[in-house]
């Protein structure tokens, strides 16, 4: 017996001959290893046989070792994502781990079934496999428990794991394809068809993938929705497997053909226009208003397509060329290192290139920007959800631990901040960075593994970066392209945050904040695919797309506020007459700390007890005060004191501390600057005999021992301090 390998289309040439009596049952090349920078392979591929046997043969066709594996076939064998383990499942029932030195590394399991098939975890920590009808998850390494639950109503024939996504794929004898995540619950079961499903594939990014069944082939989305449905004379379709850049499928096929497949009729919209891959050279593109259509044509094979901004990216097999909605006809190109683009990601100025092993930031213009390097970098399993841009940052969500994110300035391609990259409590499975407002203000949202979405300022100094709570059970979510509103899936309800940064502002207003309407007739488990100008494009779960429009008022108001036209937000609010709208500029106007608006936004709302707080601090006569007591209204206690403390108001600090009850830290300042330690522990001494408390505290115990504790004495110095502050405000005003 033979193995042939195709070396030209069309044409076969003998490679190795096998010796008598060996039939194999699967091939596997191992994968190669990031070492430095480079890929290295073995250039040696293992085969299993149904005598039992591993099979390892070099790149030459020379069979370098056999090993005795198990006893009957062996059913399946997969190598780790990382390379350093190679797995077997056989007749037997035994799951055997072997290292890339060919030794036996553990025997994982002992069935007393056989088992059919197997698949890795992405972090090559553990394994899949089935057990009859049933799924099993267990660590390659002992102690942890299995996770073991029904899949199928038939006997399961086929796995895979996705390293991007995180997604199990299974097809049975009950002609059944089923989605799972890593904890074993289900995301999508398929109709039952008329035949078994023996074969399956997850595209290299996770995007899509196929399902092979008896004369029928057939392309899904992620989420399990089918795209097409080929029906080729092959018989049954018994393996699948993707080019490593995703446009290409190639089947084994029971009549002892091979098939090959090219992906094509990709769309793509953006505004106006809509841009569909019809071949593997030519892209159509239609401007739906004037009806007019360009037909781009390229000499390489198109690998990944990218639409938004006003730019259409196409990567080829060599090239990367960038075209503007204005001008059709002239592209600028630049030539790749790499010939296997795994991602694009657009922002207004610029866009994210994934390049085999390279991720790199470039203009509209072809330019460099700047490369992006971490350590522990895996460029080929980003994707959409894990990696976000805006102007002038880029968020990595990191895989070696998936509760770090990268943050990168995009100019220089360092982490922002104080150069560490910013960690959440919980796994996080998707970051989105917003698109608008000045750099310092960057905000980013992240979905972690409980579903729940959070907020934070990126670009931090001097402190860690602080998550904020925005909602739960998000299904998906996209920030506006044009102004920093967010919309979000949660459950059945469409949210529209149309202010997120309210919950710096005034958290009290965040759910006034927020525009939320029933999403049940978008069908179940939709998914936000765009959220442009007043349109929200979502796709439903059995993969039309939708869309609806929400109210462009809070889309004016953001235009207002950015170009400080208070007055005209002002006006907004009152004809519009909505509470949502007031609501938002009430936080808008709190945030730039502009008392006048903040005062009308509030008496629009009968918020009483804030009015009368934003008069008192109208009348603070010194503008650092007045900044202070505003970042204190927004619950920024950290950022008003370094105000007071930066501008030299320590009398300010001391009594910002008191007065939220923070006795340590004024205790701590008073001693710092040697003053108002008798103003400390006056209001300290008030405030215990209010709740009829004794002073416990041995610090404050000490330090009034020798302090005369006198409520008019430092009544007399406050004033003295308030006058001073007056007499400085009105000579630097002079």
């Amino acid at each position: 017996m033979f193995f042939q390998s195709s070396r030209i289309f069309g044409e076969t040439t003998k490679f190795v001959t096998l010796p008598d009596g060996v039939f194999p049952t699967s091939l596997l090349w191992s994968p190669k290893d990031v070492v430095a920078g480079k890929k290295v392979g073995y250039d040696v591929f293992v085969l299993t046989s149904t005598d039992g046997k591993i099979h390892y043969i070099n790149r030459a066709g020379r069979l370098e070792k056999s090993t005795d594996a198990h006893k009957g076939a062996i059913l399946c064998g997969r190598w780790s994502p990382n390379g350093e383990d190679f797995a077997t499942a056989g007749e037997d029932g035994l799951v055997k781990i072997w290292s890339k030195q060919r030794m036996l590394r553990s025997t994982l399991v002992q069935n007393s079934t056989p088992v059919y098939c197997l698949a890795w975890a992405p972090d090559s920590k553990q394994l899949v496999f089935t057990n009859g009808k049933h799924l099993v998850i267990k660590g390659q390494h002992g102690g942890s428990k299995p996770i073991m639950w029904k899949g199928h109503d038939g006997l399961i024939l086929v796995l895979e794991w996705n390293s991007v996504n995180g997604l199990i794929l299974s097809g049975s004898e009950d002609c059944k394809y089923k989605i799972w995540d890593s904890y074993g619950q289900p995301v999508y079961s398929s109709l039952a068809y008329d035949y078994p499903i023996t074969s399956v594939a997850w595209n290299p990014n996770g995007e899509l993938f196929v399902v092979g069944s008896f004369n029928s082939l057939r392309l899904c989305d992620c989420s399990g929705w089918s795209y097409t449905l080929e029906k080729p004379n092959t018989g049954s379709i018994f393996s699948l497997a993707w080019s490593s850049d995703g446009t290409q499928i190639s089947g084994a096929c029971g009549n002892g053909h091979v098939i090959i497949g090219h992906l094509i009729d990709r769309h793509l919209e953006w505004k106006n226009f809509d841009a569909t891959v019809i071949s593997n050279y030519q892209i159509n593109v239609r401007n739906v208003l004037s009806d007019t259509k360009e037909m781009l044509d390229f000499r390489n094979r198109i690998i990944k397509v990218s639409f938004s901004f006003g730019h259409l990216v196409v990567a080829t097999a060599s090239q990367c060329y960038i075209y503007s909605i204005k001008n059709w006809n002239t592209p600028l190109i630049f030539d790749l290192k790499e010939g296997c683009v795994t991602l694009i990601v657009q922002a207004e100025k610029h866009f994210l290139l994934v390049d085999g092993l390279n991720v790199s930031i470039h203009s509209y213009d072809g330019r460099l920007v700047s490369p992006i390097k971490y350590s522990g970098m895996r460029a080929e399993l980003m994707n959409n959800l894990t990696a976000s841009l805006s102007n002038d940052t880029l968020a990595i969500r990191s895989k070696q631990d998936e509760k770090v994110i990268h943050v990168f300035d995009t100019n220089s391609g360092r982490l922002v901040g104080d150069g560490k990259p910013i960690s959440h409590q919980l796994e996080v499975v998707e970051v989105a960075l917003d698109q608008s407002g000045p750099s310092n203000e960057r905000r980013l949202a992240i979905v972690d593994k409980n579903r729940d979405l959070y907020l934070t300022t990126v670009r931090v100094f001097g402190k860690g970066c602080k998550f904020l709570k925005l909602g739960t059970m998000i299904q998906s979510l996209a920030w506006n392209n044009s102004c920093n509103m967010l919309a979000a899936l949660s459950d059945d309800r469409l949210l529209i945050y149309c202010y997120p940064n309210a919950i710096y502002a005034d958290k009290d207003l965040l759910p006034s904040v927020i525009d939320e309407r029933d999403s049940s007739e978008f069908g179940k488990q939709p998914w936000i695919l765009q959220f442009s100008d007043n349109q929200v494009v979502m796709r439903r779960s059995e993969g039309s797309l939708v869309s609806t429009a929400i109210t462009p008022y809070p889309a004016i108001l953001h235009e207002y506020v950015s170009a400080a036209k208070w007055e005209d937000a002002v006006r907004l609010c009152r004809f519009v007459k909505e509470d949502m709208l007031w609501a938002c500029l009430a936080a808008m106007a709190a945030y730039a700390k502009e008392l006048s608006t903040a005062e009308v936004a509030y008496a629009a709302l009968k918020e009483a007890d804030k009015i009368q707080y934003i008069m008192h601090i109208k009348n603070i006569p010194v503008k650092e005060a007045r900044n202070a007591e505003m970042a204190l209204f927004c619950g920024n206690n950290q950022d008003a004191e370094a105000i007071l403390l930066q501008a030299g108001l320590i009398f300010r600090a001391i009594l910002l501390n008191i007065k939220i009850y923070n006795w340590n830290r004024a205790l701590e300042l008073a001693l710092k600057h040697k003053t108002h330690i008798d103003t400390v522990l006056v209001y300290r001494q008030k405030y215990l005999q209010k709740f009829d408390k004794q002073e416990s505290d041995k610090r404050f115990l000490q330090y009034g021992e020798g302090v005369e504790l006198n409520w008019d004495k430092v009544r007399t110095k406050m004033d003295f301090e308030y006058q001073k502050e007056k007499e400085h405000f009105s000579t630097a005003k002079a």
